[in-house]
């Protein structure tokens, strides 16, 4: 047995509000929308994981979600042009990665970073 995906289920009663931030800022296409659920994915290939942190790193705190994108400053300047407050960074982590934290429109902590 291997696992294909896991895929992140966040609960909303507003759904079409996923629609500004996955779609219309980081891109993401509508891969199913059913109206109680639509789901937003990206043809790449992605590898499969999931992370357990005690902290987010930094001293900072654990966000909900991880999105690696190719160029993390164009999407932290349309993040910001489409009114989402960052949180946190931009910041170069000694880890090897450029990311900043902003919240969705659902109040989850979303780290967007791109590996240096």
């Amino acid at each position: 047995m291997k696992v294909r995906r896991i895929v992140a289920n966040i609960a909303t009663q507003d759904i079409a509000a996923a629609k500004s931030f996955y779609h219309d800022v980081l891109g993401l296409d509508v891969v199913m929308d059913l109206g109680w659920i639509a789901t937003y994915g990206s043809q790449e290939t992605m590898t499969v994981q999931i992370s357990f942190m005690a902290q987010g790193g930094s001293g900072t705190p654990v966000p909900d979600l991880s999105i690696e994108v190719d160029d993390v400053d164009a999407a932290l300047d349309r993040m910001r042009k489409a009114g989402f407050a960052v949180e946190y960074g931009p910041a170069d982590e000694p880890w090897g990665v450029r990311r900043f934290f902003v919240r969705d429109p659902f109040g989850r902590l979303v780290n967007i970073l791109s590996h240096r």
